[in-house]
């Protein structure tokens, strides 16, 4: 499958419409792609019998990945699993009625009984449609990365973002992502609990399948904080495998030592926190990282951060 990849660039195209023309092309040849009204698409990667569901930007996918491809594929095909992408061309929450229909004509279809393993996986708004739409198949396993449980006003009326998506429909078909779990065999949801609204959006998530997974101190960027410290494809790799445990995350979570952005976070919290061994501490290891790795460069820009915590 590859090959159809490698023939096919992705990363010269011009416009999102001639990516995903493009991209149309590998389908034919490597599962299906499938047009969901004008801001969404279907891609399915046919591979065995684990399927990874990811819910994916357009923009992201162009901008973040320098192989333009969707993250589901790049592991799929590492692999050998199966993987169904739903494309989002902007951000509407994946409410158009094309993608209901779509995932309805898949229960219809028996589709998801086909597979032994199922993730949903998704960050963000997309981490919503993640959780809202596992329910088409009954038994998956839920990887959502700060998903929100819902714009509808009456239920998030805290909910400032957002603000032309709240006028969506959340009420009908697959429309509270919590509730939409009740049929998962496991699902995880990651967030940062200082971040204030992200925890608010989990705690709707409570719910006896649910695993609430903490990443203290990463921020509202938590899935790229996340993607910094090479663990996004761990953490869908370990779900899929029913290895994702509290525990194991705790562990993974130790990498955030390595990551500078977290560690000069952390300087500047200890430092307004009146903690000066800890300002050392933190800023003594955040500058030994950046000199490791990029011994070539100065690092001024830093030194003057620093001078600039209070002491």
């Amino acid at each position: 499958m590859k090959e159809f990849f490698e023939e096919i660039d992705l990363t010269t195209a011009r416009t999102q419409a001639e990516w995903l023309a493009r991209l149309d092309e590998i389908g034919d040849e490597v599962g299906a792609f499938t047009p969901l009204g004008a801001n969404h698409a279907a891609f399915f990667l046919d591979g065995n019998d684990t399927l990874i569901v990811s819910f994916e930007s357009v923009e992201s996918i162009r901008q973040d990945f320098p192989s333009q491809r969707p993250r589901a594929v790049e592991i799929a095909l590492q692999h050998g699993w199966s993987c169904l992408v739903i494309l989002a061309r902007v951000q509407h929450f994946y409410r158009d009625c094309e993608v209901l229909d779509f995932f309805d004509a898949q229960i219809d279809a028996s589709f998801f009984d086909s597979f032994r393993r199922v993730l949903f996986f998704g960050t963000g708004p997309n981490g919503y449609a993640a959780c809202t739409f596992s329910l088409a198949a009954p038994g998956a396993t839920v990887l959502a990365i700060s998903p929100q449980a819902t714009l509808d006003p009456e239920i998030a009326p805290w909910e400032p973002r957002f603000r032309t998506q709240r006028r969506l429909d959340f009420r009908s078909r697959f429309g509270f992502a919590p509730a939409m779990l009740d049929g998962a065999r496991n699902a995880f949801i990651i967030y940062d609990p200082s971040e204030a609204l992200d925890s608010m959006h989990a705690t709707l998530f409570r719910r006896p399948c649910v695993n609430m997974l903490k990443t203290p101190a990463l921020g509202c960027e938590t899935a790229a904080a996340l993607d910094r410290m090479g663990l996004v494809n761990t953490l869908i790799e370990a779900a899929i495998r029913g290895r994702l445990t509290a525990p194991r995350f705790a562990d993974m979570l130790r990498h955030r030592r390595e990551d500078e952005i977290y560690l000069m976070g952390l300087v500047r919290r200890a430092a307004r926190g009146n903690h000066p061994l800890l300002t050392k501490i933190a800023a003594q290891h955040a500058l030994a990282l950046i000199n490791q790795r990029n011994e070539a460069d100065p690092v001024e820009s830093v030194d003057e951060e620093l001078s600039e915590a209070p002491s």
